[in-house]
């Protein structure tokens, strides 16, 4: 009897398994039924291959290895290609296509050699390559140029590179995924870079990953000890481009195989010896600079893969020297003491009367400047560059961007001080703020559809949300501020100095 009872309490638990499963399948139908499968990520204008990082073990890192989602949704991709819209909008807008008349010689950093003999100029460059390097074929036809070549060569006095430029494309795209056939520690600086250079003979500027995206700058820690970021690299050269500057040397992210791509190729012993495996297995290095160069604070891959940014670098300073000037804002860089201008109200009065501001575009330049450091937040502005060719009328090179976009729940307002004092800014720089703080061209739905092309995006967005908002946030007070200037001075003229009286808008 108890066992007849037993059997059918077996089947009774048994049915009641059964129809437990099919529920679930039922249940598992409809939701895949309601929600379609992930759609790849948005394409970029920069196609990059997958990387083929191995570990030392031999497995295969990918993007999921280092902690970040490798597709993205549907309605994700819809949102991209809404604000690649207003991105390409905006670079069609009148302000980013004024007329320019025909440049002269004189306002071209380098020019090719054009009175030379048939035999001279096919044999202009040409070289049998060396170990790692392409054969060189070039001649006085810019297709056969190089895209490094050929940005050096764009390079005129008002501008590193054109607007739209037809060969900014190639000159990203070859420094995301060119081969890397040397890697050197660059000399000078505070903080750890490196010297890369593809087959083409063509540079870059590397800066490694240092800090996560979302990481802020310690509030306890002073400007000038803070990090170098990449991304910040990254995000200042698609803010100067969307301010219509053009003065930050292009910048894209990359991958790079520690071991491969640092390690295997490079002629720098004393980089060489800083290389370590950490307790968990991953390549580190720390190279040697006057901070952050200790096994403490090591740049690590995971395990091999690390994230950085990639720099266009100028023509040598053979080719084209430059001269370094002090800001006249530039900070005291002491833990105690003020600087002149912190303490003195009228200070742009004397600066103003002291060459080379005193005449030219060089004040207002230095505003532009100081408003594309307020926006990324960038407190490390101690000297900037020229170059010597043009004498003092020409634009100032906006180098060095990496201890921007540190902190985006805060503004610095001491950025702001050049503007504040002096009440001048152009006016085309003034227009283009103004359009940047309309619903179709918003400044951090741009800057989102910009940098969602660099191919690290494909990983996590180059700059997080926070900092974005951040953008429109800081919009708003520098125009603000232009707008005390106004009511300050009835004579707009004595506020908006006027570079392009042409444009009726």
């Amino acid at each position: 009897m108890r066992v007849c009872r037993y059997r059918r309490l077996q089947g009774v638990c048994a049915l009641l398994l059964c129809v437990s499963v099919v529920l679930h399948l039922l249940v598992a139908l409809l939701v895949l039924s309601l929600y379609p499968p992930p759609c790849g990520p948005l394409q970029s204008s920069v196609s990059q291959p997958q990387p083929n990082l191995t570990s030392a073990d031999g497995t295969r890192t990918t993007s999921t290895d280092m902690g970040h989602p490798v597709g993205r949704g549907k309605q994700d991709v819809l949102e991209g290609v809404a604000v690649l819209s207003k991105l390409e909008a905006l670079f069609s807008h009148p302000l980013y296509n004024l007329h320019a008349p025909p440049s002269p010689d004189e306002d071209w950093l380098l020019r090719v050699r054009s009175k030379e003999t048939a035999e001279q100029s096919a044999e202009q460059w040409l070289s049998d390559s060396k170990e790692g390097f392409d054969p060189i074929d070039w001649n006085t036809s810019t297709d056969t140029h190089p895209p490094w070549l050929r940005f050096h060569l764009g390079i005129s006095r008002w501008q590193l590179y054109q607007h739209m430029d037809s060969n900014l494309p190639a000159l990203v795209e070859q420094m995301a995924t060119s081969r890397i056939v040397s890697a050197v520690q660059k000399t000078g600086g505070t903080q750890l870079k490196l010297l890369m250079t593809f087959p083409n003979y063509g540079q870059a500027l590397f800066k490694p990953m240092k800090q996560e995206r979302l990481e802020e700058t310690n509030v306890n820690l002073y400007y000038f000890s803070d990090f170098e970021r990449h991304n910040a690299e990254i995000a200042a050269f698609h803010l100067d481009r969307i301010l219509g500057f053009r003065r930050v040397p292009p910048v894209v992210g990359r991958l790079i195989d520690i071991i491969k791509e640092i390690k295997d190729v490079t002629t720098d012993h004393k980089l060489a010896r800083t290389f370590f495996n950490s307790p968990v297995g991953n390549s580190c290095f720390y190279g040697q600079c006057s901070y952050y160069c200790s096994t403490e604070h090591a740049v690590c891959g995971r395990p091999r893969a690390l994230e950085g940014s990639l720099a266009a670098m100028l023509p040598d300073l053979s080719l084209a020297p430059r001269r370094s000037w002090k800001n006249p804002w530039r900070r005291s860089y002491s833990r105690s003491k003020l600087a002149l201008w912190e303490k003195t109200p009228t200070y742009c009065n004397a600066v103003k009367k002291t060459p080379p501001y005193d005449r030219g575009t060089r004040l207002v330049d230095l505003i532009d400047m100081t408003i594309l450091d307020f926006l990324q937040s960038n407190m490390d502005r101690h000297h900037y560059e020229t170059f010597e060719f043009f004498g003092n009328s020409t634009f100032l090179i906006h180098l060095d961007n990496g201890r921007a976009f540190g902190r985006y729940s805060k503004d610095e307002p001491s950025i702001l001080t050049p503007l504040v004092q002096c009440c001048r800014i152009r006016r085309s720089t003034l227009l283009r703020l103004r359009l940047l703080t309309l619903p179709q061209y918003r400044l951090s739905d741009v800057m989102r559809a910009s940098l969602s092309q660099d191919p690290l995006a494909a990983l996590a967005p180059v700059l997080a949300e926070p900092h974005l908002s951040a953008l429109d946030r800081r919009l708003a007070t520098i125009l603000q501020t232009v707008q005390s200037c106004l009511l300050q001075h009835p004579q707009h003229s004595d506020v908006i100095y006027d570079d392009i009286p042409d444009y009726k808008g």
